[in-house]
């Protein structure tokens, strides 16, 4: 396929582009000149007319796609009767419906307690202060590429790039920092252990602990079962088991960040599913509403029943609104678009794995039902990382009408709605390879 010539942006949309650049802080991270004016299941339009395929979702947040029918309806129903009453002060049903919905599916063997926020970045500030309290103790630690948020507890524990603290010091103070046990490019020798996931316990447990970080302070372990802004890491089977059983001799509460990973994204409720592993809190958000901003923190009830009236609250949090948009996406993901999103996600991957076997900047393709990731590389041999090439394909697939996103030093992040159709794959797929040839054609010699 031939590049489409008309130029991007359009006019109306490099008007609003410099609207924006005069009132909207320069700290947002656009990659390409995409102004949206609406969009319809894996489709987009910007203000220009232009159409296409959306394989961001928001960076994984219209989980059933835009504007479902099912989510605008119930959207439009529950802001006929009332938009806000807050939840942490007084009761509404739709609050109480979507905790009731998440503690069914919640990954626990014991009953589960629901806290709402806004957002992924207070869904993990309100598991610090869960675990804190719940156990006494002030420590935590956490994983070097991982992305937990930007508030000031989040931020303490996000170690993706170092742009996201730097300027902010000090931070919440207690977290400690060890790899994540990437098997692609390994940050530990595995001399000794069966793989990587290996490694990083023993480095937990046999010089973490010995020598800086005693065991008995430690309030909670944080992780990503499968690392998001890192680079779509899928961690070797031993590591979340393995983990969960660290925590457990030390009487460590184990939280997991699905805010990203959750919802059905991976082809399952949640990612830790994939490895059959009980945490003790996880953090939700994202996909769990559809677009409305909505984060949940989803406790073992042992372990939430302890705050008290006051210990934490949210004037926003479990908005009537967003809860009866999450209700609708929950139903939704429950009657079939997860077992998509499984079968999809199979079917992309496979798409993927014969389109690198033509193109040599392709050094993986990995990850989880629809969340998946492209890694680009100078060389299949020596692994050298190759972001150039990953940044020339997220543009040459704009230019293409696909909007892809980009993640880690080197990957591209596949991610449509968990509804998508595998025609609409098969488009983008011709597309996205269009685009990594013509980088490879400019960019690999």
């Amino acid at each position: 396929m031939a590049t489409l010539n008309r130029v991007l942006p359009g006019p109306k949309a490099q008007a609003l582009i410099e609207r924006d650049s005069a009132v909207m802080s320069p700290s947002y991270t656009r990659g390409y000149p995409f102004v949206i004016e609406r969009g319809q299941g894996s489709w987009v339009w910007d203000v220009d007319g232009e159409r296409y395929l959306d394989f961001t979702t928001g960076i994984a947040v219209t989980a059933t796609g835009h504007a479902h029918p099912a989510v605008v309806k119930a959207i439009q129903e529950q802001a006929e009767k009332f938009i806000h009453m807050s939840g942490t002060d007084f009761y509404y049903l739709p609050q109480i419906e979507l905790a009731e919905r998440l503690a069914s599916v919640a990954p626990f063997d014991d009953e589960a307690m629901v806290f709402f926020g806004n957002s992924g970045a207070e869904a993990v500030e309100a598991a610090i202060k869960l675990a804190r309290f719940y156990t006494g103790r002030q420590l935590f630690i956490g994983f070097l590429r991982s992305f937990h948020g930007r508030t000031l507890g989040a931020l303490s524990f996000t170690a993706s790039k170092y742009v996201q603290r730097q300027g902010f010091s000090p931070l919440v103070s207690g977290v400690t920092h060890v790899p994540y046990p990437d098997p692609y490019h390994p940050l530990l020798r595995e001399d000794g252990y069966a793989d990587q996931g290996e490694a990083v316990l023993h480095y937990i447990e046999d010089l973490l602990f010995k020598t800086l970080v005693p065991p008995d302070e430690v309030a909670g372990i944080l992780v990503e079962p499968i690392q998001g802004e890192g680079g779509y890491v899928v961690p070797p089977d031993s590591f979340l088991p393995g983990l969960r059983e660290l925590c457990d001799r030390y009487g460590i509460l184990l939280i997991v960040d699905e805010v990203q990973t959750g919802m059905g994204r991976t082809g399952k409720w949640w990612a830790v599913d994939h490895w059959n592993v009980k945490p003790d809190i996880v953090c939700a958000a994202k996909g769990i509403a559809s677009g409305m901003p909505l984060g949940a923190t989803i406790a073992r009830k042992e372990i939430m029943r302890e705050w008290q009236p006051g210990a934490h609250a949210s004037t926003f949090g479990g908005n009537p609104v967003s809860c009866a948009a999450g209700i609708a996406t929950f139903d939704l993901l429950k009657d079939g678009y997860i077992a998509n999103a499984a079968r999809m996600g199979e079917y992309m991957m496979n798409r993927l794995r014969e389109i690198a076997t033509r193109h040599p900047s392709i050094g993986d393709v990995r990850g989880r039902g629809l969340m998946v990731g492209v890694e680009f590389v100078r060389d299949r041999q020596t692994r050298e990382r190759a972001p150039e090439i990953r940044d020339a394909v997220v543009t040459h697939a704009f230019e293409n009408r696909l909007l892809l996103l980009g993640c880690g030093p080197n990957t591209i992040r596949v991610i449509p709605a968990l509804n998508v159709e595998r025609e609409i794959i098969d488009e983008a797929m011709v597309i996205l390879e269009h685009a990594i040839g013509l980088a490879e054609e400019e960019l690999l010699r």
